[in-house]
């Protein structure tokens, strides 16, 4: 019986294959559909030929020479050449779906991590060092916000100004050449769907010398924050990459300079705080990966219809795919072809009695949506912001932020057909409406 020996036992080939080689090679070519980017990006097979990779679920890697491994640990050979110490440091399996975010983002490299917000705290714990800056905007996810106005200040004197990102002179005002290290902001703004003009702000934090960090956990596919000029792209990969509400999940995608330092053995954030991902979920999310452009598609797609309908009933909606959202040329301007809007639309119920007693009867009473937290799921999620997802923020930050307590944050799903869920919303609306009804579900 053959047997096979791989490159990596003797430490000596140079026939060696690049981590971040499919993105480097493909950016240029793709650099207007995310989705054409992906499906370019090298295709790993199983260890048997199968069509689906394989697992690595080895937390640890032998070498079958002593002098490789000192080797390995003084840097001169790694995942670039095939060569793999420890899971928390590189893991084939994740090392793979890291090539796959980074074709879909048009960076050079990305790493993916245990969850959303160890990606968000690695890369700024990564770029500022005690006594930073960072200048973000005041419409931040409330974990976020959290972790910059309290979490940073106190344990690392890393002190944020806190901007509205739509005010470019504010921004550039708040900007200190020689002091600013990040410019922070989500393409589209949680809760409140407020776009960012990606392409200006990433010119006038670069005038200043400040790198760009951009979380498009909103807007995958619809927005690519890289390829309009942003330098670093965070995902909480638990949301719309996922798609099933079953897997806690982030990503990093950025230069490989960047990703490098963070795995570095003695200064890297990812590798000396371990924020690991499984390689089991590494595998699920590869899976899901070449069908999110479709799903994409018709988040969006339900989302702008939706939001239309509820406009004409006299709701007051915030959506940005709708002409008169403040923002909407600038998405559209941004936005690859094809895939809309987003999938996420707000109802504006003003007090968060009535956002709960329109919640209650969507799900209690017409199965439209479920009452949760989080997005990107097959099914509608509905939360009322201010007491959920945005809590953690004082009552004078949710003003400055534009959170009303009655703001209901909608995550469109595509489950059942698009009439069947819009009947089951109207059924809701008319109960909501009836005063007979006003304290029965």
């Amino acid at each position: 019986m053959a047997t096979m020996v791989s490159k990596k036992r003797s430490g000596s080939s140079d026939d060696h294959w690049e981590p971040f080689s499919a993105a480097k090679k493909h950016q240029s070519a793709h650099a207007e559909d995310p989705a054409a980017a992906l499906a370019t990006a090298r295709h790993e097979f199983g260890e048997h030929g199968g069509v689906n990779m394989s697992i690595e679920a080895s937390a640890t890697f032998t070498v079958m020479e002593p002098e490789t491994m000192r080797r390995m640990f003084s840097g001169e050979l790694g995942p670039e050449r095939d060569f793999f110490i420890y899971s928390r440091h590189f893991n084939p399996t994740v090392l793979n779906l890291g090539r796959l975010m980074a074709a879909l983002e048009g960076t050079e490299a990305a790493y993916c991590t245990a969850s959303g917000m160890s990606a968000v705290s690695s890369v700024l714990l990564q770029l500022c060092s005690a006594g930073g800056h960072v200048v973000a905007s005041q419409t931040l996810y409330g974990g976020t916000h959290t972790l910059l106005a309290h979490f940073l200040p106190r344990t690392c004197n890393i002190t944020t100004t806190f901007v509205d990102i739509r005010d470019h002179g504010a921004v550039r005002q708040a900007m200190l050449q020689g002091r600013t290290n990040v410019l922070y902001f989500e393409t589209m703004s949680n809760p409140t769907l407020t776009v960012a003009n990606v392409p200006d702000l990433c010119r006038m934090a670069h005038d200043k010398g400040v790198t760009v960090v951009v979380d498009n956990t909103f807007s995958p596919m619809v927005v690519s924050p890289a390829r309009l000029g942003a330098d670093v792209v965070l995902h909480s990969m638990s949301k719309f990459i996922s798609g099933g509400a079953d897997l806690i999940a982030g990503a990093v995608c950025g230069p490989a300079s960047l990703v490098n330092s963070m795995m570095d053995t003695h200064q890297g954030s990812l590798m000396l705080l371990g924020p690991t991902m499984n390689p089991k979920v590494a595998f699920e999310l590869a899976g899901r990966l070449p069908h999110l452009g479709l799903r994409m598609k018709e988040h969006c797609n339900r989302a702008l219809v939706y939001a239309t309908r509820m406009q004409r009933l006299g709701l007051k909606v915030i959506y940005p795919g709708l002409e008169d959202h403040p923002d909407h040329a600038t998405l559209k301007s941004m936005a690859s072809k094809d895939y809309g809007y987003g999938g996420l639309l707000c109802v504006d119920m003003e007090t968060e009695e009535k956002a709960n007693r329109l919640m209650n009867l969507l799900q209690n009473c017409s199965q439209f949506g479920l009452m949760a937290v989080s997005l990107g799921y097959y099914e509608t999620l509905m939360s009322c912001s201010g007491s959920s997802t945005s809590s953690e923020l004082s009552q004078d930050e949710k003003e400055l932020a534009g959170i009303s307590p009655g703001l209901v944050r909608m995550s469109i799903g595509f489950n059942g057909t698009l009439e069947q869920k819009w009947s089951h919303f109207e059924k809701a609306l008319s109960r909501m409406q009836d005063p007979t009804l006003f304290n029965k579900v």
